[in-house]
């Protein structure tokens, strides 16, 4: 079955792409009485004015709401989960990798739980952040067609420029919030991003279409659900309450480009921050990635190097328990092996999760330097060449020439001949960022 994408006739914006350019320039510069912004269709020339309002950056990333494991245990809950083959089916036919959209769904809040579709946009997108777990709510990068079809609760296409956000103003996207077939309230958002067959009216048609099909489907489900319950048989007496789950703290262990760690506790009704020892910043960041748990042999050759016996190990690690005793309880190592119970995060994690899921430019901002630098552990130092060559060469093999640029002016590649190399050959050839890498270049081979 061919993609629904491939054959749309292209629709032309109702304004020029730089008349809205203007229009935008001049309302982020304070200028919000300039003539032109009355050409700008006014679902968008209202949802600029909501984005600056709120503060929202005109070309900045958007944040990453949930971690890995957060994403992972909110897809299996959530309600959308169920119908997800649906909405593949209607929007993702044939090849989905090579459809010419990525179709995202998110949930009430905007935040994007499932991102597919056609491998080439998913690459490109994701480096502005377009990825599973990112908060895509108008709050968060302005007029955008998922949260503005949230803020409105209804359906919206978005087209190129009149994004709010610069660095998603190459793309153009529909998409339609999902209701609760009783109660009406909005469950999630469907997207669909890619160039102009993305905000065709057969588009607009197509996802609306999807979103009633699913709230069709889940009524279904939730009646047959009903049908094949038996009814309950009343009880005399009242009905027991349930008590509340306690909320469970995450952890996540900051490394990069820090030399003392900071432990981050978020949950248990409050965030608190802990700077930890050199010594016991090493000891939990191989606790945190040998989830299977260490001897007491090995883990003291990884953080003393091979000549350490368990002996020299054991006095650090009565003083690390009683360190987390006092801040962080639920992370008190058990031993033989040892090993960390909940789980722990670490921003290194979080910048190859973010690698994984193909969005390089958020993995870069997220990067904020080598894992604990000073560090000479042996486990250490593996951890932190790992990260670097991931980084590097995610970013090689796939990055935008923006990226790389930016990359190329980090403590890590600021001296990467074969960086900047690329950078170069990517470059158009009237770049005036041509003419600095070339000398950076003769400078470094001289």
């Amino acid at each position: 079955m061919s993609s629904p994408w491939s054959s749309r006739r292209e629709v032309s914006p109702e304004t020029s792409r730089l008349l809205i350019e203007r229009a935008h320039d001049e309302l982020v510069h304070g200028n919000s009485g300039d003539q032109r912004l009355l050409d700008v269709r006014p679902l968008v020339r209202e949802s600029w004015r909501r984005s600056l309002a709120g503060l929202v950056g005109a070309e900045a990333l958007p944040s990453v709401a949930l971690s890995p494991t957060e994403l992972e245990e909110y897809r299996r809950t959530h309600p959308l989960a169920d119908v997800l083959e649906m909405i593949r089916a209607l929007l993702l036919p044939g090849d989905a990798a090579e459809s010419g959209v990525a179709v995202a769904v998110g949930d009430a809040a905007g935040r994007l739980l499932w991102v597919e579709g056609d491998r080439n946009v998913r690459a490109l997108t994701g480096e502005m952040g377009f990825v599973a777990g990112t908060n895509w709510s108008e709050s968060a990068v302005g007029t955008a067609a998922p949260g503005t079809a949230l803020a409105l609760d209804r359906s919206v296409q978005i087209r190129g420029a009149e994004h709010y956000n610069r660095l998603v103003q190459p793309w153009s996207c529909t998409a339609a919030p999902v209701h609760d077939p009783e109660t009406r309230r909005i469950l999630g958002v469907i997207d669909v991003t890619g160039g102009s067959s993305a905000v065709t009216p057969q588009a607009q048609l197509l996802v609306d279409a999807t979103a009633r099909a699913v709230e069709g489907e889940l009524l279904v489900a939730r009646l047959r659900a009903r049908a094949a319950t038996p009814p309950r048989v009343a009880e005399s007496r009242r009905p027991r309450r349930r008590a509340p789950r306690p909320e469970v703290a995450r952890s996540t262990l900051r490394v990069l480009g820090r030399d003392r760690a900071l432990l981050e506790i978020a949950g248990e009704g409050s965030d608190r921050m802990t700077e930890l020892s050199a010594r016991h910043a090493e000891i939990l960041l191989m606790l945190a990635t040998h989830r299977q748990g260490l001897s007491a042999d090995g883990l003291a050759e990884l953080v003393y190097g091979e000549s350490a016996s368990a002996e020299t190990l054991r006095p650090e690690m009565v003083r690390l328990r009683k360190a987390l005793e006092r801040t962080a309880p639920h992370l008190v190592p058990a031993s033989r092996p040892y090993r960390l119970g909940p789980e722990l995060e670490t921003d290194a994690q979080h910048v190859l999760s973010l690698l994984d899921r193909g969005a390089h430019r958020v993995a870069l901002a997220a990067y904020r330097g080598a894992v604990l630098p000073d560090s000479v552990a042996p486990g250490v130092e593996r951890v932190r060449e790992s990260v670097r060559q991931a980084l590097r060469e995610a970013l090689i093999a796939e990055a935008s020439v923006d990226v790389l640029l930016a990359y190329a002016d980090t403590e890590d590649a600021t001296e990467d001949v074969e960086v900047l190399r690329l950078c170069l050959s990517l470059l158009p050839a009237r770049s005036p960022r041509r003419a600095g890498l070339v000398a950076r270049i003769a400078r470094l081979e001289d």
